[in-house]
């Protein structure tokens, strides 16, 4: 079930040094500061819309297929100029591909077809570029340092997987913490403590990505008392690190959106070269979603006990099957 995530192709995620600072430069011409800024407007248009689809006098709704999922997925599908029309498929493929009960050779069927899917994107965009991410990334290739087109797919799966399910997740936790601390929820709808902080302490404490995809040592790492040797494949718990005392203090357990040691400090999105270069739109996208939904239903709260939650057995995720909510106006 791990075929994928030890194999997910040549992209940024899965080389280093020279090779892949190149991989990052031509991303970074394309995924811009000023392009991710130009999509909050569309960002508010599509969260307000999603709300306007819930019962507005109340009632029971699973909140991350009505709201959770779509928005991260209408945004990145815009980002990346893929039709619309490909999203429910492109959901299923990913959810076979992080899951750890896909057989094997489904898992072999699902990243074949996910390249055919994103090699079907990229020639569209060669043929007839537009404004979005992937048309761009063919515009970096054709100059100069050249991107091949099996790296503009590999870089195309990475970003649309990353793209919407951490913000999903960051979306659906924030939810979940907050219903399950109602003291705070009380200081956040009051203005006594900002949405930024919500963010950072959901993103700290209940990372959206509790393992990093399995790395291999380039050489031998030395890890307290214990030595990683070069060539052993390991997986990586951001989980953990976000609640290690020695950088968050002895309250590292808790969820506090006042915490003052160590809050920023965790490594949801990675860390160093390798970190997270779309952290920026998901910030943006949960900095939209959740003072919107808090400011439509201020007394949202979950429709079951929280123990009640299903999680999906995703090795690399911090996900829910669903989030059932009861909206209150």
């Amino acid at each position: 079930p791990l075929i994928g995530l030890a194999n997910p192709g040549r992209s940024m995620l899965t080389v280093d040094g020279a090779e892949h600072r190149r991989l990052r430069t031509l991303v970074a011409q394309a995924l811009t500061p000023r392009r991710v800024e130009r999509m909050r407007g569309r960002i508010e248009q599509l969260t307000q819309e999603l709300l306007d689809a819930l019962p507005a006098d109340g009632g029971s709704v699973d909140l991350k297929a009505a709201f959770a999922y779509p928005l991260p997925m209408y945004v990145v599908a815009d980002l990346m100029g893929i039709e619309t029309g490909r999203l429910p498929r492109l959901k299923a493929l990913f959810e076979k591909f992080f899951s750890t009960q896909t057989p094997p050779d489904e898992v072999v069927a699902t990243l074949a077809e996910l390249a055919q899917t994103m090699g079907e994107t990229v020639a569209a965009k060669r043929a007839a570029p537009g404004d979005d991410l992937t048309s761009a990334l063919v515009l970096a290739s054709e100059d100069g340092d050249r991107l091949t087109d099996a790296e503009i797919v590999s870089t195309l799966q990475l970003m649309v997987a990353a793209g919407h399910e951490t913000t999903i997740s960051l979306i659906v936790n924030a939810v979940v913490n907050l219903s399950t601390h109602p003291e705070q929820r009380a200081l956040v709808l009051s203005g006594a403590v900002g949405w930024p902080a919500v963010i950072e302490e959901t993103l700290r404490w209940s990372t959206p990505t509790s393992h990093v995809l399995i790395r291999f040592a380039t050489e031998d790492v030395p890890v307290g008392d214990k030595v990683i040797p070069a060539g052993d494949a390991l997986i990586v718990s951001y989980g953990a690190i976000g609640r290690d005392e020695r950088a968050h203090g002895p309250s590292a357990g808790a969820f506090d959106i006042t915490r003052e040691v160590g809050a920023n400090r965790h490594i949801s999105f990675g860390h160093g070269p390798h970190v997270c270069p779309g952290a920026a739109l998901s910030r943006l996208e949960a900095g939209v979603a959740l003072p919107a939904l808090y400011a439509r239903f201020p007394r949202l709260d979950l429709a079951v006990p929280a123990a009640e939650l299903r999680h999906k057995p995703v090795v690399t995720q911090n996900d829910l099957f669903e989030l059932p909510v009861l909206l209150e106006p």
